[in-house]
């Protein structure tokens, strides 16, 4: 199939591209600048430029690769998030995931696009406290803290239009926190650097639930949602769930760094903010049941965080 991925060269898209390309598909990244052009086309990947919130840009890149399917994998996080400013951090994230959106399915139904893949996100924004893990079912945190309400609608306006478009095949892949060689959870990232540098410490109980996901084992979910008929919403995430209590002081270990420092939560709260704190006392991991089951997926490149954490980075 032919297959335009916008954003074809963040984190994901590395691992995404070449896997489509090895899966038989013919492949054009949009990407905003000529300059990491050539990486693409050595890939086997052909080219168009446009600037996702460009909406004649959009629409002319459309127009130059004619797919039969869209994955929209944009983002624009770089250096980390503050959780204390958190919508700030996400502001740039927040306008593709809105804009951004609206101008691909727009060019993507006046182009005659079959399906749109979109990038998601299940950690935070899931139901709070109650069972470990939460499913596709369950509905989003309803009172998010009132720094990350930005990012909550955000994420809320992709999945709906997305899932309710015209005469689109539309699904939206929840992607649990990610990790790989260039993210910040990755070799020289920035969370790896707080744990080495013991900045990033453990916040009261820690009881927070995390999932996680390497790159390629993302990809290849993305490759089967590229190649399904599915629609909806698919949590993606591997088969351990963590408290922040385990993976937290683990993770110190396998990067031989001392054991994170505790803090209660009312210190944390005036450090990071409520999203911070939530984030290591009571958000929910994400159940991988539903993309199992209907995508035909699983993790098969690093089924647990415990083994990627040590060979995956």
């Amino acid at each position: 199939m032919k297959v335009l991925v916008a954003g074809a060269t963040a984190g994901l898209g590395r691992s995404l591209v070449p896997e489509l390309i090895a899966a038989g598909h013919e492949v054009t990244g949009m990407i905003g600048s000529e300059s990491s052009a050539a990486a693409l086309r050595a890939q086997g990947a052909d080219v168009v430029l446009a600037d996702g919130l460009n909406s004649a840009a959009v629409k002319a890149a459309m127009d130059t690769a004619r797919p039969e399917v869209v994955v929209h994998q944009m983002t624009a996080l770089k250096g980390g998030i503050n959780f204390k400013k958190f919508d700030q951090s996400f502001a740039a994230t927040n306008r593709l995931r809105t804009e951004g959106t609206d101008h691909l399915l727009a060019a993507s139904q006046a182009a005659g696009v079959r399906r749109f893949v979109v990038q998601s996100y299940a950690g935070w924004n899931l139901q709070h406290g109650g069972s470990a893990t939460k499913t596709e079912a369950d509905p989003l945190d309803l009172d998010p803290a009132p720094s990350s309400r930005q990012t909550m609608d955000a994420i809320k306006h992709l999945e709906s239009a997305v899932t309710t478009a015209d005469g689109i095949e539309g699904i939206a892949l929840r992607y649990s926190s990610f990790y790989g060689p260039t993210g910040d959870i990755g070799k020289g990232g920035s969370i790896v650097k707080l744990i080495q540098q013991r900045k990033l410490p453990l916040i009261g109980d820690g009881a927070g639930v995390w999932s996680f996901i390497h790159y390629d084992d993302a990809a290849d979910a993305t490759v089967k949602a590229v190649e399904s008929t599915a629609t909806g919403i698919y949590q993606i995430a591997d088969d351990d769930p963590a408290p922040a209590s385990v993976w937290l002081p683990e993770f110190a270990r396998i990067l031989n760094a001392k054991p994170p420092r505790h803090l209660p939560t009312w210190l944390a709260r005036l450090a990071v903010g409520d999203v911070g704190v939530a984030a290591f006392t009571t958000i929910r991991g994400a159940d991988n049941t539903l993309a199992k089951q209907t995508l035909n997926w699983r993790p098969t490149t690093y089924r647990t965080w415990r083994q990627g954490f040590r060979e995956g980075l």
